[in-house]
């Protein structure tokens, strides 16, 4: 089922945060423990170790953690309230963040968000504070100790201009708990840090490319209380932070802090203005700090945009000069309302999570036709227009899960994106002959290795069905899905139901009637079956392995002794732990559509089946399944080439049939669900 929601203008942010401590306890139980003991509190989730900093590289010897007391006699929180400009880049290289916290600083409620209140260090202060960021669709309350990296006595990593402010030292070392290290915090998008600051959607624009009226959509975005960052594309990885002579440097995030028009000789000149996060280096063109532009204009108009010579990393420019220069504007929107429109709306969010697992549910992109149709699948109805037009407004948002957490195992993001089509009637997972004919009505611009990939879209009312997916098959992550839409809107995944259709065994025919088939099977049986008629689990290995090692079009190395007896516990229905010849020609039924079905799936005629093919053939024997199964399934059974040979693919079809049949078998009211103790829950375990 998805998570609803809605979000809109004056969404109070009250939603609690769940507590991310390994213990479960609360920042309060945390510092009451701390302040009845009398202690410092050291915490035990994110030690004052090399560990916490690095994961790919060596802890200088010099690095000392100390607490702010240790570093200064008079230690704040805050100093005259959070400011864009306290903040100073340290060591790392996290432009994006600190360029997302300059505009954080821009919208106090926000901040109250993420910083929450009563934390100083006056009586109640034990050594631990705490933060709240956005993560995957709900808001977590991350502790820390005030334990902070330094050499020399002076931080290394993200500091106040003040050397006795450290709420940002502090949530910078809390954002990096958050994702594993400080080292994870290298390199990345505004917008993410942005989403994770206030739960907003992203939107990108290029500036060359972009509309002539961007300066008024940015203007629109900063007025509704939007965040904003820029930067300047690279085309090598040696430009990186590389100075320009105007000043400004490549690869590098800065935030958008304002935009005004001012009068200058008669004429109305749009500006814009930009922070460096570090503080230092600034544009040097015309109405920088103290270019001659500033002479020409009413003082009241340079009071009013705070115009100064500091060099502390903020400038002023003309529009013009802007879309000359940068490249990319990150705008992160609180509610996903068009900034192209000035009436305000209540969104309706749908949410989901899934993940794409290689050998089941990670197809890729449209360009792998065989194996797109296998990614997890969402349908989407737009019933109710908008108010002013007869479409329907809809944001989707797709977002990789913890891929920084992920970096210390050598992963990183992948490159992600999303198609829509219109979607037939029915719930099932849709087929690769669908997406073979029918073309999409709507996709994400491009794939991209971004954390999130956003696209605004309107559609005539109707069903869809949305498809994201990785670029390339094979390649695994968890993501979240999110589509807001003006109006309420049903969405579902598709292929979630978990239903098998089993037919009832056939009845045998008498041995007066056999067909000649079956007096072959006879007689093979009464070889191997003694005095009493029936076969063990050895002899039916024997048996199968003997008539199956025929079948050349079956890759075949013979049936294992745990496959024989999962038959033998699916068939044997008198409890002998033997099978009688009866009970063995309804398993030769089964066996031959089984088989059918394994060449009919086995499409490049290895011998193999594909795991990709595992739901077709499942719904073709009569069990459909979600892809929550089919990933544990295709984990279970594929191999490294993604491939399921016989013996596999029958332990497979055997076990879920034994597990449907005992399930059912206990499910006396058709209810969906069944209560067991201990005893009878081990019994069907051991028999499956």
């Amino acid at each position: 089922m998805p998570l609803q929601s809605n979000v809109s203008a004056s969404s109070s942010g009250s939603i609690e945060a769940e507590s991310t401590q390994s213990d479960g306890k609360t920042f309060q139980q945390l510092r009451n423990e701390c302040l009845q003991k009398g202690v410092l509190f050291e915490d035990p989730d994110f030690p004052a170790k090399g560990s916490s900093l690095f994961f790919s590289e060596s802890v200088p010897v010099n690095i000392e953690w100390k607490r702010p007391k240790e570093l200064c006699s008079d230690p704040k929180f805050i100093v005259g309230g959070a400011d864009r400009t306290d903040i100073c880049q340290g060591q790392l290289g996290d432009c994006w963040l600190l360029a997302a916290i300059a505009s954080l600083t821009l919208r106090p409620e926000l901040m109250a968000r993420v910083i929450p209140r009563d934390q100083e260090f006056d009586s109640r202060y034990a050594g631990i504070f705490h933060f709240q960021f956005w993560q995957h669709n709900k808001w977590l309350d991350v502790v820390v100790d005030d334990r902070l990296p330094s050499v020399r006595n002076k931080l290394i990593m993200l500091h106040s201009v003040s050397n006795n402010e450290f709420w940002s030292a502090l949530m910078e070392k809390a954002y990096a708990k958050l994702n594993g290290s400080y080292e994870a915090l290298k390199g990345g998008s505004t917008m993410e840090a942005m989403e994770d600051f206030t739960g907003g959607v992203g939107e990108t624009y290029e500036t060359k490319s972009a509309s002539e009226n961007l300066f008024t959509i940015m203007k629109k975005a900063l007025d509704r209380g939007s965040l904003m960052g820029c930067s300047i594309d690279i085309t090598s990885s040696a430009e990186s932070e590389a100075k320009t002579t105007t000043g400004l440097v490549k690869g590098h995030a800065y935030s958008i802090t304002g935009l005004d028009m001012v009068n200058f000789r008669g004429q109305n000149i749009q500006l814009i203005r930009i922070r460096n996060p570090w503080g230092e280096v600034e544009w040097n063109g015309p109405w920088s700090d103290n270019s001659r532009e500033w002479n020409y204009i009413d003082k009241a108009d340079k009071a009013r945009l705070q115009q100064n010579s500091l060099d502390d990393g903020e400038f002023w420019m003309e529009f013009g000069d802007f879309r000359k220069n940068y490249d990319k504007v990150e705008i992160c929107n609180l509610t996903p309302d068009a900034l192209t429109d000035d009436t305000k709306h209540q969104w309706e969010v749908n949410a989901f999570e899934g993940n794409w697992i290689r050998g089941s549910t990670a197809g890729g992109c449209r360009n792998f036709i065989d194996t797109f149709w296998t990614n997890p699948q969402f349908k989407l109805e737009l019933q109710h227009t908008d108010d002013n037009h007869d479409l329907c407004s809809v944001v989707i948002a797709v977002m990789q899960k913890n891929r920084r957490k992920l970096r210390k195992e050598g992963l990183d993001l992948e490159t992600i994106g999303f198609a829509v089509y219109e979607a037939p009637d029915d719930e099932d997972q849709v087929g690769k002959d669908f997406f073979r004919y029918h073309p999409s009505k709507a996709r994400s611009r491009t794939y991209i290795n971004m954390r999130e990939v956003s696209e605004r879209f309107t559609l005539p009312p109707g069903k869809y069905l949305l498809v994201p997916t990785t670029f390339q098959p094979h390649q695994e992550a968890d993501f979240l899905v999110r589509i807001f839409s003006e109006k309420k809107a049903e969405a579902l995944e598709m292929g979630s139901n978990v239903v098998a259709d089993l037919p009832a065994p056939p009845i045998p025919n008498p041995p007066q009637a056999e067909t000649n088939e079956e007096k072959g099977l006879r007689k093979l049986f009464e070889q191997l079956a003694g005095d009493d008629q029936a076969i063990s689990v050895r002899e039916l290995q024997q048996l199968l392995n003997g008539v199956l090692s025929r079948r050349k079009e079956i890759k075949f190395d013979g049936l294992s002794l745990s496959t024989c007896h999962s038959i033998i516990n699916l068939m044997d229905v008198d409890n002998t732990g033997m099978l009688e010849f009866q009970e063995f020609k309804v398993f030769w039924e089964k066996m031959k559509k089984w088989i059918m079905l394994f060449l009919a799936f086995d499409t490049d005629r290895s011998g193999k089946m594909s795991s990709y093919e595992l739901r077709s053939a499942l719904n073709a024997a009569g069990m459909r399944l979600n892809n929550q199964l089919l990933q544990l399934i295709g984990l279970r059974f594929a191999d490294e080439d993604y491939e399921i040979d016989f013996d596999d693919y029958l332990t497979c079809i055997v076990r879920l049939e034994n597990m449907f049949r005992a399930f059912q078998a206990l499910d006396k009211f058709k209810r969906g669900r069944v209560k067991m103790n201990i005893m009878q829950f081990l019994m069907l375990s051991m028999n499956v």
